[in-house]
């Protein structure tokens, strides 16, 4: 039953035939509604019309009597010698009674009486009615109805008599015959069969008493309701009185019978229910319910079957859309033959399939062919690598050894600068000819290059050993190496290449992937060719991970160490400042070199926290130092990370207000790498820095590429020279060459400038001799703790006071 009925509400055809057969209800509900209004008003309207009909045939029903009565006394008249008893004084009383009696028989009266011509009661049929018919005989003289004739109903012992008083002439008059008659059940009965009105007769002994139910064809307590009314105060007859009764509603018509006006002792009450006349006659009402029926049934058949006309084509729909949910395209819709609008609908789902089949197709090729190259992407090649290895496993070579599948990995060199300097339209034609490129470096058909990711290619060997696919990463290299000529730009196409093997570094395709891509990163750090993977390479990515979580704690635990290295001012040999750097005091390890935790704390953003760390504890230092009478001005490193931060000037504003330290006493060092990353973020944080009263001073000068094209932008008061040129321009004469450039270059812009690692006094001679402003490197100090600073400081003032410096350094 719930399922049935779940289907019911669940069926689109169930419930339009549902809605067809509730609106045909509700129209012929109007429609009853509408007729029944329609008679109710029409029948009340018709009722007073009626029951003023009825009054008139009571009236000729009465007057039928009087024309019988004075007929039958008139045609008795002539009868010679049936009035002579009266008339004579001998006739004894049996023969007086004898005659009456025959007279009432005669004429079918219930009581007669002889009048004398003056009118009085001379005999009477009943022995005590003399003074009920000299009663009678008193109303009846007012009432004329022609010569001779008079009549009306009056109330003989206590009840309505029609009495008829005729004129007796044989042939002068000789006296008056009174004939009265019972207004019986025949008069209810005619009424109620001629006209179909119920009549009601009441009667009363005096104006002042109250109505009694004679006669009436209603039911004893309706009549008892009229009888209630003030029927002797109407003025007149009117033609329709309302009267409730019983819970209905009764029209009435009074017929005064009995006196004039208000003094009428009897009244006849023609009335008629209204409710009945209003309602619906049995046959009309018999036929509105066939024909209802009729109209169901006819609605019913035409509404399943439109239904069905509708839903039979939207269930094909259902299924067609079930189809392409399931990934059947091909399938092509049905009822597109139709002209409707199941039609139209028809057309627009084949349209829609024909587009997500053009669509699917489209994702299918976006999800394994790249766009811009056409090459397969990572989903792709990571299904190729799988079936060669497969197919490889399958394969034996000549000596019944397993073949072996190599995938070599290369990444770009700096591909992020040329899509920051040249646009990204060229960075897209990069990559269009590094495909190409490799393309012609695959000697064998059945090798695939895909391209991975943004800068990232593959390379898939098919039966190629280690030592064949390093010959194929050098000839990549090669084919690298000469720079790429797109229009007016040559760009240098350097890349890291990685290499790994199957079975040989890997069980399976991803794991083989996996170690490409490790030898490939690895190659880029090292930067000394093409790198075969090797087992090294993981312990040396665990022990990094083991050093990345670990260092997150190493600032709540205390284990970062602040060391200073100082500046020189070449010029006369003062302590002018000192760079801050941080050193890692690791509990199991010892000290850890910078260069193992630096780096990766640079690829987790953590190094952010290092930066704060380091330039609070400066600020505290430096005020320790000044105390001890050092006026020095720290240079604190920035990073990438740092540089993108448009809250570090903020950061750096509330650590100086806690410290209570000026911002020119820190000198703020950034690589130019840091700067191209992003440069109108580095631009923004670094003018905010310099409005504070920071010294910015570029690092590493010299090993950038657009150096000179963002020296002017920027508001750099110091420029570091690369310790690979002072290393070595003692004995590269480009390298001099460069260095006297660089402070040439510097000073005609009014900018200090440092020269790092000068370890020899050599080297600070030269320096000196071309002018340079500041010198830092292990000739006069190594990087130290800042107790042991401090000291340090204290004794080379004491021997730069003492003219005690010359050859002099100290190595810590």
């Amino acid at each position: 039953m719930i399922r049935a009925e779940r289907r019911w509400r669940e069926s689109l055809a169930a419930r339009i035939a549902l809605v067809f057969l509730v609106l045909l209800l509700v129209v012929q509900l109007a429609s009853f509604a509408a007729l029944r209004l329609s008679l109710v008003h029409h029948q009340r309207d018709k009722q007073p019309e009626r029951l003023n009909e009825g009054g008139q045939l009571l009236q000729r029903l009465l007057d039928n009597k009087v024309n019988t009565a004075v007929a039958y006394g008139k045609s008795l008249a002539r009868e010679s010698g049936f009035f002579e008893v009266f008339i004579t004084d001998t006739a004894d009383e049996p023969t007086i009674v004898s005659a009456l009696e025959n007279f009432k028989v005669r004429v079918g009266a219930a009581k007669v009486a002889w009048l004398g011509i003056d009118g009085k009661v001379r005999y009477c049929s009943t022995r005590d009615g003399a003074d009920e018919a000299a009663a009678a005989v008193a109303r009846l003289r007012a009432v004329d109805r022609a010569p001779g004739i008079q009549s009306g109903v009056v109330l003989m012992g206590g009840q309505p008599y029609q009495a008829v008083m005729v004129r007796i002439s044989a042939p002068r008059p000789v006296g008056w015959a009174l004939m009265a008659f019972p207004l019986d059940e025949g008069l209810v009965n005619d009424m109620k069969r001629l006209e179909g009105l119920d009549l009601t007769l009441l009667s009363r002994a005096s104006a002042r008493a109250p109505w009694v139910v004679y006669k009436s064809s209603l039911d004893a307590m309706s009549a008892a309701d009229l009888s209630e009314q003030a029927w002797g105060s109407l003025a007149s007859a009117p033609a329709m009185v309302s009267v409730p009764s019983q819970g209905d509603e009764l029209g009435v018509h009074p017929v005064l019978l009995g006196g004039d006006r208000g003094d009428s002792s009897v009244v006849a009450l023609v009335s008629v229910s209204l409710d009945d006349a209003a309602r619906l006659p049995s046959d009309l009402r018999l036929a509105l319910i066939a024909i209802t029926m009729l109209a169901i049934g006819v609605f019913a058949a035409g509404s399943i079957i439109t239904a069905r006309r509708v839903t039979t084509p939207l269930r094909g729909l259902v299924d067609a859309a079930e189809r392409l949910g399931a990934g059947d395209y091909a399938t092509p819709m049905r009822g597109l033959t139709r002209a409707d609008e199941v039609g139209d609908l028809s057309h627009s789902f084949e349209r829609m399939r024909v587009s997500i089949a053009d669509n699917q197709a489209q994702v299918l090729r976006l999800a394994y062919w790249d766009s811009l190259t056409g090459l397969p992407n990572r989903t792709r090649f990571r299904d190729l690598v799988g079936t060669a290895i497969r197919e490889a496993a399958d394969a034996k070579l000549a000596d019944g050894s397993a073949a072996s599948v190599a995938v070599i990995m290369l990444d770009l060199n700096r591909f992020k600068h040329v899509n920051d300097v040249l646009g990204y339209g060229v960075g897209d034609q990069v990559l269009v000819g590094l495909a190409q490129r490799l393309g012609r470096a695959l000697a064998r058909d059945g090798d695939v290059v895909a391209r991975l990711s943004g800068d990232e290619f593959g390379v898939l060997l098919c039966r190629t050993d280690a030592q064949q696919a390093q010959a194929v990463a050098l000839r990549i290299e090669q084919a690298l190496e000469q720079p790429l000529a797109l229009g007016e730009h040559k760009v240098d196409m350097g890349a890291g290449i990685g290499i790994a093997c199957w079975p040989l570094h890997a069980e399976d395709g991803d794991a083989l992937l996996v170690r490409a891509e490790m030898a490939m990163y690895a190659a880029k750090r090292r930067n000394n060719g093409p790198v075969t993977y090797d087992p090294a390479i993981d312990a040396t990515s665990a022990q990094t991970l083991t050093l990345i979580s670990e260092l997150r704690q190493a600032v709540d635990r205390s284990e970062l160490r602040l060391y200073l290295q100082p500046k020189l001012a070449l010029e006369d040999r003062r302590v002018v400042g000192a760079e801050a750097l941080v050193r890692w005091q690791h509990p199991q390890r010892g000290l850890v070199p910078p260069a193992q935790f630096i780096p990766f704390a640079e690829q987790t953003g953590f190094i952010r926290h290092l930066t704060m760390w380091v330039f609070e504890e400066a600020a505290r230092h430096w005020l320790a130092l000044a105390d001890e009478g050092l006026q020095l001005r720290l240079s604190v490193n920035l990073s990438t990370r740092d540089l993108l931060d448009l809250d570090l000037p903020q950061k750096f504003a509330a650590l100086l207000a806690r410290h209570g330290v000026p911002a020119a006493a820190f000198c703020l060092e950034i690589t130019e790498s840091a700067i191209m990353d992003d440069p109108q973020r580095a631009f923004a944080t670094l003018d905010a820095l310099s409005a504070m009263g920071f010294r910015l001073s570029i690092d590493d000068f010299g090993t950038g590429y657009s150096s000179l094209a963002y020296l002017k932008r920027l508001p750099v008061d110091e420029l570091k020279i690369d310790q690979s040129f002072v290393r070595n321009m003692q004995s590269d004469r480009d390298d001099e060459m460069i260095v006297r450039s660089t402070i040439d270059l510097a000073h005609n812009l009014g900018i200090t400038v440092v020269a790092e690692g000068v370890e020899t006094a050599e080297a600070w001679n030269l320096l000196r001799d071309l002018k340079c402003d500041q010198a830092q490197g292990y000739h006069m100090g190594r990087p130290m703790p800042v107790a042991e600073f401090s000291a340090w400081s204290t004794s080379w003032g004491m021997r730069r006071a003492a003219g005690d410096t010359d050859g002099i350094h100290v190595l810590h």
